[in-house]
């Protein structure tokens, strides 16, 4: 599965008048292939990433998922999302979130699964704690868990290390690099140094479009 983006536009609407976030977007990320996007807060990396997890619509331009058009939020197997706000459901235990994508895919017999993965990114002692329960890094852990636990074809995640510490950062640019080793389109957004290195290719986003 890849990914393709061209020509992408959005803007938004503000008190001061329509600010025009995405500016002509072009970009693909291949299977088997993590490549990190850089920019200054601010750049519109935030607001492509909800774009290509179909959250949101463009103006103009196209998204393709494996050559398809992408129309609305596809399936969790075909294209998974860590976005920076997590949505991890409140009422579910850190391990029911990161099992969630195997029960709505009719996968329920692969739930042992999360545990390897939970003790990976050490938080398998609070697997069964709720997310109001632990600290926002511990969460955004358990939303790496949800977005990779699946294999998805697609992976996108916005700053997935931005609420971890130098000791927990590691195992998560880890199990992001293994999920593009596995054959997914990895693109992340992100600040971090390591997450960078760990990359095949690194875009820069400017002024809503791809600096070159």
């Amino acid at each position: 599965m890849s990914l393709s983006v061209s020509g992408l536009c959005r803007t938004f609407s503000h008190s001061s008048g329509p600010v025009e976030v995405l500016r002509g977007v072009d970009l693909s990320v291949a299977s088997g292939e993590l490549v990190t996007l850089s920019g200054p807060s601010g750049s519109g990396k935030s607001a492509l990433i909800t774009l290509l997890c179909g959250f949101d619509q463009p103006d103009s331009g196209t998204v393709l998922l494996d050559g398809s058009p992408l129309t609305g939020p596809p399936a969790w197997s075909r294209c998974a999302v860590l976005p920076q706000s997590l949505g991890l459901a409140g009422e579910l235990t850190l391990a029911e979130n990161a099992a969630l994508p195997l029960r709505l895919s009719g996968r329920a017999d692969e739930v042992h699964l999360v545990k390897e993965l939970l003790v990976e990114l050490g938080i398998d002692e609070l697997a069964d704690r709720y997310p109001a329960e632990v600290s926002f890094g511990q969460q955004q852990r358990a939303a790496l868990a949800r977005a990779v636990i699946a294999g998805p074809s697609v992976l996108l995640a916005d700053e997935p290390t931005a609420h971890l510490d130098q000791r927990s950062a590691p195992a998560a640019v880890a199990v992001l690099r293994r999920a593009a080793d596995r054959g997914a389109a990895v693109l992340i957004a992100t600040h971090h140094d390591d997450v960078h290195a760990a990359a095949d290719r690194t875009l820069t986003l400017r002024d809503g479009r791809i600096a070159h």
